[in-house]
């Protein structure tokens, strides 16, 4: 069975983009590239909300590019490589090989991919990770906090949540990012 992981960058007051949409001070450096790119490849079923990932399909663009570094490159062959299912309502074509959409976010079903997954699957996008969340199928949450406080924009976690967690790691990042990783207990 397979554990889902929420995983994405935030500021230090815990939101993914500031108050005008701007997520460039999240720019993860070289190491923590690489620690995404790893979990694409342990996790290689991402399951995103419409909004996040138009805005991480650049991904495929950048696929075998001689002029991104390295890093970069190997997330975008990760990123390339998994399985992507996109809940919208609205996206027709995800444009891009390995991606399905899902008109509807139905705990059950993910419950039932997670129970049929030999490998761990990741979520992304706050609005479909608050629903996942609420229904209990989140089992990691990963946070790769920048250095920075926005004060305001799209929050990382829901209001009204209580969850009790494990702390599995923490690791600092030459940049200054530092992610925490955690267990929901009992989720």
């Amino acid at each position: 069975m397979g554990r889902l992981i929420y995983a994405f960058n935030c500021s230090l007051d815990g939101y993914i983009n500031d108050a005008d949409g701007a997520f460039d001070w999240s720019v993860p450096d070289e190491e923590l590239h690489d620690h995404f790119a790893g979990l694409a490849l342990s996790a290689p079923t991402l399951l995103y909300g419409r909004r996040i990932y138009e805005t991480m399909r650049v991904w495929e663009d950048m696929r075998g590019d001689p002029d991104q570094p390295r890093a970069m490159q190997d997330y975008a062959e990760a990123w390339c490589a998994a399985e992507k299912i996109v809940y919208s309502t609205t996206l027709e074509d995800p444009g891009y090989p390995r991606t399905r959409i899902e008109r509807g976010f139905a705990p059950a079903e993910v419950a039932a991919l997670k129970e049929a997954s030999p490998t761990d699957l990741s979520i992304a996008g706050a609005e479909l990770a608050a629903h996942a969340l609420r229904a209990g199928l989140v089992d990691e949450l990963q946070l790769a906090i920048a250095p920075v406080v926005v004060g305001g924009g799209t929050r990382m976690l829901p209001d009204d949540l209580r969850l009790d967690l494990e702390l599995l790691e923490h690791r600092r990042f030459p940049a200054g990012a530092l992610l925490v990783r955690y267990q929901v207990k009992n989720p």
